[in-house]
């Protein structure tokens, strides 16, 4: 099953396809790493209006370097917490649209357990029990 992953808890916003939770078919990144450093670290405001901006044409561009259609996909997954809240209303919001107009499931991920997550990506034979490092902006933590 492919799943269409959407992401926007700070700065950057992303998309990716991912085929049966291991293998990413595609990786979409949209950032404004640029403007915010104009600042000295990441605006909060500014971070919500490019997520606005960029998270149609990234979820787009993530689907067509798939190859894929909404057709394709089993289920919509998204960002929900913790992150910076107009950020992540923004992710949350088109998920939730694109998913009900599409007929999907829409699956809520904490951001997070998503890092955690991610190791099965990479090492596919991963299995419980494990350690992690989780270093995500204020959140750091050591997870078994």
């Amino acid at each position: 099953m492919y799943v269409l992953g959407i992401e926007s808890t700070c700065d950057e916003t992303a998309a990716a396809v991912v085929e049966d939770g291991r293998r990413v078919v595609s990786n979409v990144i949209a950032t404004s790493v640029k403007e915010q450093a104009l600042y000295g670290g990441v605006v909060p405001e500014i971070a919500s209006r490019r997520h606005a901006e960029y998270i149609s044409a990234t979820v787009d561009k993530a689907l067509a370097d798939a190859g894929l259609t909404m057709q394709d996909i089993g289920a919509v997954a998204v960002t929900f917490a913790p992150g910076l809240i107009g950020a992540v209303l923004v992710g949350v919001n088109y998920a939730k649209g694109l998913a009900y107009a599409a007929g999907k499931p829409l699956v809520p991920v904490h951001h997070l357990r998503g890092h955690i997550a991610a190791n099965y990506l990479t090492h596919p034979e991963l299995k419980p029990p494990f350690l992690c490092l989780v270093a995500s902006g204020g959140h750091s933590h050591i997870v078994m």
